[in-house]
């Protein structure tokens, strides 16, 4: 029995540790690989030809790439729809942790792993007052604690430069190889007059359950708005195809025949608690269908006047 225990929260550890399959192809893979390497490639050659124009002799003793950009490519090349990858998130978010960092040593004294834990905090704290939330930002700040860099410019050159620059090659090589950067973060209200397609839930219920989730999310709100109204078709359209009729048809199945008066059809409908009714001929083949709609339409076309009122009123 321990056995079968031990065994059992195992296999339930290893299931929640294990990584989930990647759900995209070889093509989107290389053009995510292809492209962080080009914007780091570009963002070091640019930041060093500007570093020795502004810098003159004193740039070969500078660092002309910060390692943090790194992980910012990782998102801005392979995730360019999260709201972490935006551009605001990738430079607002190096550049301020970074002066978080600088601004700890200046303020602070103390072990090295203390400062570092104040400025990681502090620079957390800093991008979501600002909203500019960027994993990469952390590092930024923890990379000034540990190399004791006091230099506010240090901010600006390589850090800020370096991330306007993987921003500007990241917007042009998305978009030249068919992905959508920047990402718009707010829909975008629709257009008076323009009809949208008929959707399950609303903004409304999407914006109540995200503030329930209450936790941050790598996933854009439209696409997720999309992903969910595409998941919800998918699944109905899957189910459309193994169900039955007599899934959802009354047992046995009430009809009429041309013969039958509206009332009669009418007090059917009441009756079994039904929307519509089948009308066969002699031979019980289908010929049409009367709705409770068509009650509704001929009684306001003031048709069958004996019923009409009564109609109304059982409708409305």
């Amino acid at each position: 029995m321990p056995a079968t225990v031990a065994r059992s929260a195992l296999q339930s550890l290893w299931h929640q540790l294990r990584p989930a399959p990647m759900q995209v192809d070889l093509r989107e893979r290389l053009r995510a690989s292809a492209g962080a390497g080009l914007g780091i490639l570009l963002a070091g050659l640019i930041t060093a030809a500007a570093a020795r124009g502004w810098l003159g002799a004193t740039a070969a003793a500078s660092p002309w790439l910060v390692a943090p950009l790194g992980a910012s490519a990782v998102l801005v090349f392979c995730v360019p729809a999260s709201p972490l990858a935006q551009p605001w998130s990738v430079v607002g978010g190096n550049t301020l942790s970074a002066l978080a960092g600088i601004a700890t040593l200046h303020l602070l004294h103390g072990p090295v792993w203390a400062l570092g834990a104040v400025a990681v905090g502090s620079a957390i704290a800093l991008m979501f007052l600002l909203r500019c939330l960027h994993p990469p930002g952390g590092a930024s700040a923890l990379l000034m604690v540990l190399t004791g860099t006091t230099a506010w410019g240090f901010a600006a050159l390589p850090v800020a430069f370096n991330s306007l620059l993987l921003v500007l090659v990241g917007t042009a090589y998305n978009r030249l190889s068919g992905r959508r950067y920047p990402h718009a973060q707010v829909s975008l209200p629709v257009a008076p007059g323009v009809s949208a397609t008929p959707q399950r839930f609303g903004e409304a219920e999407l914006d109540a359950v995200l503030s329930r989730y209450n936790q941050v999310l790598d996933v854009p709100r439209d696409d997720l708005a999309e992903l969910l109204h595409e998941a919800e078709l998918l699944g109905y359209r899957n189910r459309m195809q193994v169900l039955r009729c007599s899934e959802v048809m009354t047992q046995p199945v009430i009809t009429v025949v041309y013969g039958t008066s509206l009332e009669e059809a009418w007090d059917l409908l009441r009756q079994h608690q039904i929307k519509a009714l089948p009308v066969v001929d002699r031979v019980q083949r289908i010929v049409g269908i009367v709705t409770r709609s068509d009650f509704l339409r001929a009684a306001e076309a003031g048709q069958h006047l004996g019923v009409a009122a009564r109609l109304q009123s059982l409708l409305k």
